[in-house]
């Protein structure tokens, strides 16, 4: 009669390899996904102090799902709170100088405009595939593990994603 070793993660050293395992995956989802402004790290570490606070609830087989769906909510919670915080910020701006001319400012204002605007435009899956390619660098077969899809997918995203940048950025 074969039984489960581990019916939840409480155990100190289980607990401890999960994290091992999963924290960098959950933090370049995160930070993909969101951004670094929003403190990635900050909500992946909350993630799992919520994970050990629900540790006898959580068998090991789901702790990854329960990491990053919970890190996830708490990125969407910051989003909505960082929007308020903008709406109040907005009443007033400081000036910023610098020694570079006002031409280049400008073309670089706009090039950083673009480049935004053509990430934002791209599918939420199609950025995050293309950023964990062409950012961290990770093969297109890590890729899809990672995101629980076939490689033709992540091929399919990234090659949408390339697509879509290279019309709306003609400087690409």
């Amino acid at each position: 009669m074969a039984k489960q070793l581990h019916e939840n993660i409480c155990e100190e050293r289980l607990f401890s390899s999960i994290f091992n395992k999963y924290s960098k995956d959950l933090h370049d989802f995160l930070y993909y996904k969101f951004g670094e402004l929003l403190n990635p790290k900050d909500k992946v570490q909350e993630a799992f102090v919520k994970l050990w606070q629900n540790c006898a609830k959580v068998s090991p087989d789901k702790a990854k799902s329960f990491v990053f769906t919970t890190a996830n909510n708490l990125m969407l919670n910051e989003v909505a709170h960082q929007k308020v915080v903008l709406k109040h910020q907005q009443t007033s701006k400081p000036k910023m100088s610098t020694n570079e001319s006002p031409e280049f400012l400008m073309l670089e204002q706009e090039y950083n405009d673009k480049l935004q605007r053509a990430l934002a435009n791209l599918t939420e899956p199609q950025r995050v595939a293309f950023m964990m390619n062409r950012v961290e660098g990770k093969r297109f077969k890590e890729i899809a593990e990672l995101l629980d899809i076939s490689t033709k997918a992540v091929e399919k995203r990234i090659y949408g994603a390339l697509e879509k940048l290279r019309k709306e950025i003609k400087e690409l």
